[in-house]
This record gives structure tokens, C-alpha cells and sequence, in this order.
């Protein structure tokens, strides 16, 4: 089982930046490089929904709301991958999903708060 930890979430005024970072401190190293990682986003009364994802490969997808403010990256010998969102607006506010996929296992972090408000 992969566990997957968030962090960097808060209370941001639009226009600037925050950095999530998602860690998988118990993965050994190897295993975590065999996962494509993404992060989800749900804000209050919507789906869940797709930000960004990344595949092992590095090849990179992103949102078309988010895009030219957000991008994803991972770093495999750390077992993180980040997310840096540039840019907020008050309708990023959200709680935003850490996931992990390979092949039919799929695992999610608990959430972290994303709140962007003056």
C-alpha cells in the first residue's frame, strides 16, 4: 500500500503562490517511480477533478483552467511530487487530492485546504 502524505495548503491572496508538495515517506524509492502521480482538486458542492498529473515517463497534463499558472513535477529520489500554483484566483479554492496510479492500484493522500481570498 503506498500512503501518501500532503503538505502546503492554506489561506493565499490572489494573485500569489503556493507550493503542495505530496510525499510517500514510507515507498521505497524504486516502487515509488513505477506510479503515475496526480493531483485532484474538489471544491465546495463540485466533482472532483483533475488539476495535473505526471507519468513516470514525466510527461506532464494539465488542467486548462490551471493552465500557464499551474505545473506538476516529481521528484523520484525524494518520492514527492509537486504541484506549484502561480497566479490564484479565488475560484482555486479547493481541497486538493494527492493520487497515485499504477495499473488498477490506485491510492489518494487525506486532502489539503486551499483557500484564495483577500
Amino acid at each position: 500500500q503506498l500512503r501518501l502524505v500532503e503538505s502546503g495548503g492554506g489561506l493565499v491572496q490572489p494573485g500569489r503562490s503556493l507550493r503542495l508538495s505530496c510525499a510517500a515517506p514510507r515507498a521505497i524509492t524504486s516502487v515509488f517511480n513505477t506510479y503515475d502521480m496526480a493531483w485532484y482538486r474538489q471544491a465546495p458542492g463540485k466533482q472532483r477533478e483533475l488539476v495535473a498529473s505526471i507519468t513516470t515517463s514525466r510527461q506532464t497534463n494539465i488542467a486548462d483552467s490551471v493552465k500557464g499558472r499551474f505545473t506538476i513535477s516529481r521528484d523520484n529520489s525524494r518520492k514527492t511530487v509537486n504541484l506549484q500554483m502561480n497566479s490564484l484566483e479565488s475560484e482555486d479554492t479547493a481541497v486538493y487530492y494527492c493520487y497515485a496510479q499504477r495499473g488498477s492500484e490506485n491510492y489518494w493522500g487525506q486532502g489539503t485546504q486551499v483557500t484564495v481570498s483577500s
